[in-house]
């Protein structure tokens, strides 16, 4: 099971449109940019492109200049007006390179010239789509965290949200650790929000998806012509929060180099844009996290001492799911309430969750942690027909719990065992069919392949009713 959910920095999930009266040119300019595994589409004129654009979400435009009806250039005037995201690239001919620099002067982010060069489309359209990824992803996170609770009903989170207390309204850099899922984000933007600054931006960056080059331009900024496709200058990150909090999550996987560079910005409170001699003073609050623990790959020497220690002036640690079993019961009825909400169109009943099926909650390992938890009762939810949640519809039931739960209930023989785990099947397959057929005992024996007689006598032996399929 994957329990990653974060946004994903695969260019698959980049969108481009090719606009351009010529097929054959929409064709080969398709063909190289689904190279990158881009989705592309395609439209043979200006004003099919606008009728796409209102449609669906476009990310990047290729559009030529010169074509019959509107012009790229006025196609760009209109994109500029309506969609501010979009970032627009003008396909010229020798003829129009003067036309195509007033362009950028108006908006658009890059041009080519024909006959196309495929490394800068390719180079191009990496660097940006990798730019509009890390964007997405830094705008979902803040969206997603306004509507996500910190539930902390056990001893252990109760000491992390002291000192969560205790650290927000203090400018000092936090470094929060603990295993992949365990609700770091969570933290960092809890922090944020109990600062003085809360109303300031508060921009997440997930350092392991992206590369040295591109993690540098999106904090530190860029000057025009710093690199292929840098045709305008822009500000960092680091900058743009003008004083509010940029998380820096799996901090680990910077590179030694880049590890310097941060170390020099934390000292000195300013930036080098790439491409620029000038350092532009900066003012933020950084919050980092790690699933590693820093302190030992410092002592392996593959984190820096120094950077270590500027970072985890405040070091808080987030147990993993395992070991606190407390929250397991509120979480599971939270996520079950969000998820009815965000799943279900209208007032769907919220099943519940039944004591066996708490059981198996309770004593699952989670190695994914939370985000693995939350991803389980969302797919209970979906598969559930009836109105409670059976240990069937979870999807994490192993033969290694099965054989927990007989000896925890002290068995006295291998007979005796084998029968209760022969009962306990009986039960939750027979709840489980007739929660699916509402009851109706005809259509659930034909379900299992037995008369109406077998079920009944079946149903009998466990006390089981229609109406009352509960464990």
């Amino acid at each position: 099971m994957n329990y990653d959910t974060k946004t994903s920095f695969d260019l698959a999930n980049l969108k481009v449109l090719v606009v351009d009266d010529q097929e054959d040119v929409r064709r080969g300019l398709k063909r190289l940019i689904t190279t990158l595994g881009c989705e592309v589409e395609m439209s043979p004129s200006a004003e099919d492109a606008l009728k796409l654009l209102r449609k669906q979400p476009i990310d990047i435009v290729f559009t030529d200049l010169k074509m019959d009806g509107m012009s790229g250039e006025e196609l760009l005037k209109e994109i500029n007006q309506e969609w501010t995201d979009v970032m627009v690239v003008l396909i010229t001919g020798h003829g129009t390179i003067e036309l195509a620099v007033d362009c950028l002067r108006n908006g658009a982010s890059h041009f080519i010239t024909k006959p196309f060069d495929n490394k800068e489309i390719i180079a191009f359209i990496e660097r940006a789509g990798y730019g509009i990824l890390a964007r997405r992803q830094a705008r979902d996170n803040a969206s997603k965290q306004k509507s996500r609770t910190l539930i902390a009903a056990d001893k252990a989170m109760r000491r992390v949200m002291e000192l969560v207390e205790q650290v927000a309204p203090r400018k000092v850099p936090v470094l929060i650790e603990g295993a992949s899922g365990t609700g770091k984000d969570l933290i960092a933007n809890e922090i944020h929000n109990h600062s003085p600054v809360y109303e300031k931006p508060f921009v997440a960056i997930n350092c392991i998806a992206l590369p040295d080059s591109l993690l540098e331009s999106e904090l530190f900024g860029y000057k025009k012509g710093a690199f292929t496709g840098a045709l305008k200058d822009a500000s960092g990150l680091f900058e743009q929060v003008s004083g509010g909090t940029v998380f820096l999550d799996e901090v680990s996987s910077m590179s030694p180099l880049f590890q310097g560079k941060l170390l020099r910005v934390l000292q000195e409170k300013k930036v080098r844009p790439l491409g620029s001699d000038v350092e532009r003073p900066v003012d933020f609050r950084v919050i980092s996290a790690s699933n590693r623990n820093l302190e030992e790959l410092v002592h392996k020497g593959e984190f820096r001492e120094d950077l270590y220690y500027r970072l985890q002036v405040m070091k808080i640690s987030v147990p993993s799911l395992k070991d606190r079993k407390e929250c397991i019961q509120a979480l599971a009825g939270h996520f079950l309430k969000t998820t009815a909400a965000e799943f279900f169109y209208d007032e769907h009943p919220v099943p519940e969750l039944s004591p066996a099926t708490m059981e198996v909650l309770l004593n699952h390992s989670w190695p994914g942690n939370v985000r693995e938890l939350e991803n389980t009762i969302q797919r209970a939810l979906i598969i559930c027909q009836g109105d409670k949640i059976l240990p069937s519809h979870l999807g994490i039931l192993d033969d290694s719990y099965v054989a927990e739960s007989l000896f925890r209930q002290e068995l006295t023989s291998y007979e005796e065992g084998k029968q209760q785990a022969i009962e306990a099947f009986q039960r939750e397959y027979v709840q489980t069919v007739l929660q699916r057929t509402d009851g109706n005992i005809s259509r659930a024996a034909e379900m299992c392949g037995l008369t109406r007689a077998a079920l009944q006598r079946i149903m009998r032996k466990l006390q089981l009713e229609p109406g009352k399929v509960t464990q």
